[in-house]
C-alpha cells in the first residue's frame, strides 16, 4: 500500500496541478462573459479527447513493455524499448493530427455544435491539435520514468509545465487580448514544455532512453502492438462515450454545454488521483509480473481498490460542499446550475465504481490480457452510457445525462473489478514477451540518481 500511495501521490500532484491549470484556463475564458466561448471549448474538448486518449494508450504500452524487461533485469533492452516507444507514439499521433485537422469542422458539427460556436471550436482545434505530437513523446517518456520508479521526476514534468501555463494564460487571454486564441496558444506552449522537461529527466539526467534503432523498432513492434492496440482501443472508449453524451447534452443549449465543459474540467481536477492511480500501478504490476512475484501483484490490486474507494468518498464530500462556490465562480445559471448540481450529488459518486474499473484496466493491460480492458470499457462507454443517458434525459432533462453516465459506470465497474480480482488470483507466473538475448547492463547515470 505504501508503494501504491507514493507512486499515486506523485502522479496525482503532477496531473492534478495540470488539470487545475486547465480548469483555470476555462475560468479565464468564462470571465469574458460569453457562454458561447465556454461551449466552444466544450465541443473542442470532446473531439480532442480522442487524440489525447490515443497518446495515453501508447504510453501505457510503453510502460507495460519496458516494465517487464526491468523486472527481468534486461536494462539495456528496456532503454532501447523506451526510445522506440517514444518514436512510435510521435509517428502515430502525426497521422491522427492530420486527420483531425482536416476534418475538424465535420467533427465539431457531429458533436452538435452550430453557427459561431462551431466555428470557434474548429479554430481552437486547428491551433491546439498539432501540439499533440510533442505531447505524445513526452507522455511516453513520462511512462518510462514511472516504470523505473521515478514518480517524483514524472511529477516534475507536469508540475513545472503547469506553472508555465498558469503564468501565460492570463497574459495571453487578457493582457494581450487574444481571448480564445490566447487560451489555445497557451496550451500549445504547455505541451512543448512537457516534451522539453520529459527529455531532460529521462535522457539527459538519467539516461533511460537509448538512441532509436531501426532493429529495435522491428523487434518491439510485435510486443508493443500486442499491448498498444487494445490499450488504445480501451482509451478510445472514454472519449467516444463523452462524444455521444455531448451530443445528448447539446440539445439542451449553450447553458447546459457550458456546465458540461466545467464538469469535464472538474472531473480531471478532482479525480486526478484516480487517473494517476491506474498509470502508477501499471509499472508496479509489470515489474512484479516480470519478476514472478505474484503475491505482490495480488496485494497491489487489493490495495489499489481500497485507495480508490477512500479517495473517491473524500472527494465526493468536498465537492458537494463546494458546489455553490463552483456555480458562482464559473457564472453558471439556470439549466447549467442544475446540471452541475446533478453531477456533484450523483455523478461524482459513480467514480467509486469507475475507479475500480481503472484498477482492473491497469491489471489487464500489464498482465497479458489487454483485450479484456478493451471489452469492459466499450461495454460501458459504447453500449450502456449513451442509451442510459438518452433514456434518462427524456425523463429528467439535461441532468439525465449525468445520471445515465453514473449508472453505466456503476454496473460495469463492479463487474470489471470482480473479473480482474479473479484473474490476478489465478496467476502463477509471467507469460510476457520474450526478451532479446542481451545481458543486463547498468544505467549510465544510476550512481547520481538512485532508484527507489
Amino acid at each position: 500500500m505504501g508503494h501504491v500511495v507514493r507512486m499515486t501521490a506523485t502522479g496525482a500532484l503532477g496531473i492534478t496541478f495540470v488539470f487545475l491549470v486547465d480548469a483555470a484556463n476555462l475560468l479565464w475564458i468564462s470571465q469574458l462573459g460569453d457562454p458561447q466561448l465556454v461551449a466552444a471549448i466544450g465541443f473542442a474538448y470532446a473531439v480532442q479527447f480522442f487524440s489525447v486518449s490515443i497518446a495515453v494508450g501508447l504510453m501505457i504500452a510503453t510502460t507495460a513493455v519496458i516494465s517487464r524487461s526491468i523486472g527481468a533485469g534486461a536494462h539495456a533492452q528496456a532503454r532501447r524499448q523506451a526510445s522506440a516507444g517514444a518514436v512510435i507514439a510521435a509517428c502515430v499521433l502525426t497521422l491522427v493530427v492530420v486527420a483531425i485537422v482536416g476534418f475538424r469542422h465535420e467533427l465539431v458539427g457531429l458533436a452538435g455544435a452550430t453557427g459561431e460556436t462551431a466555428r470557434l471550436a474548429a479554430r481552437y482545434l486547428a491551433i491546439t491539435i498539432p501540439s499533440l505530437i510533442p505531447m505524445s513523446a513526452s507522455l511516453a517518456c513520462s511512462g518510462v520514468l514511472r516504470a523505473h520508479g521515478y514518480g517524483a521526476k514524472a511529477m516534475y514534468v507536469t508540475l513545472f509545465s503547469g506553472v508555465v501555463l498558469l503564468v501565460l494564460d492570463p497574459i495571453l487571454i487578457f493582457y494581450l487580448g487574444w481571448g480564445l486564441d490566447g487560451a489555445a496558444i497557451g496550451l500549445v506552449l504547455f505541451r512543448f514544455s512537457l516534451l522539453g522537461l520529459a527529455l531532460y529527466f529521462s535522457v539527459v539526467q538519467l539516461g533511460l532512453l537509448d538512441r532509436p534503432r531501426l532493429r529495435t523498432l522491428r523487434n518491439i513492434a510485435g510486443p508493443f502492438a500486442a499491448v498498444a492496440v487494445p490499450a488504445v482501443a480501451t482509451q478510445m472508449s472514454t472519449p467516444a462515450g463523452n462524444y455521444f453524451l455531448t451530443i445528448v447534452m447539446a440539445q439542451f443549449g449553450d447553458d447546459a454545454m457550458a456546465a458540461w465543459a466545467v464538469i469535464g474540467r472538474l472531473t480531471v481536477v478532482v479525480f486526478g488521483g484516480i487517473f494517476s492511480l491506474s498509470g502508477a500501478i501499471g509499472g508496479i504490476f509489470g515489474q512484479n509480473y516480470g519478476a514472478g512475484q505474484m503475491s505482490r501483484v495480488r496485494s497491489t490490486y487489493r490495495d489499489a481498490l481500497i485507495f480508490c474507494a477512500i479517495y473517491t468518498l473524500a472527494a465526493w464530500g468536498l465537492l458537494l460542499a463546494a458546489t455553490p462556490q463552483v456555480i458562482a465562480l464559473f457564472g453558471l445559471e439556470g439549466r447549467g446550475a442544475e446540471v452541475l448540481h446533478a453531477f456533484t450529488l450523483v455523478g461524482v459518486g459513480g467514480f467509486v465504481f469507475i475507479g475500480a474499473l481503472f484498477v482492473s484496466n491497469a491489471a489487464f493491460n500489464n498482465l497479458g490480457r489487454a483485450g479484456r480492458s478493451t471489452l469492459v470499457n466499450w461495454v460501458k462507454d459504447g453500449l450502456l452510457s449513451w442509451p442510459a443517458a438518452a433514456l434518462l434525459a427524456a425523463g429528467f432533462g439535461a441532468q439525465g445525462v449525468i445520471y445515465g453516465q453514473a449508472l453505466a459506470g456503476a454496473v460495469v465497474g463492479i463487474a470489471a473489478a470482480t473479473w480482474g480480482w479473479f484473474y490476478v488470483r489465478s496467476l502463477s507466473g509471467p507469460v510476457g514477451a520474450p526478451l532479446d538475448p542481451v545481458p543486463p547492463q547498468p544505467y549510465p547515470n544510476i550512481d547520481k540518481h538512485r532508484r527507489r
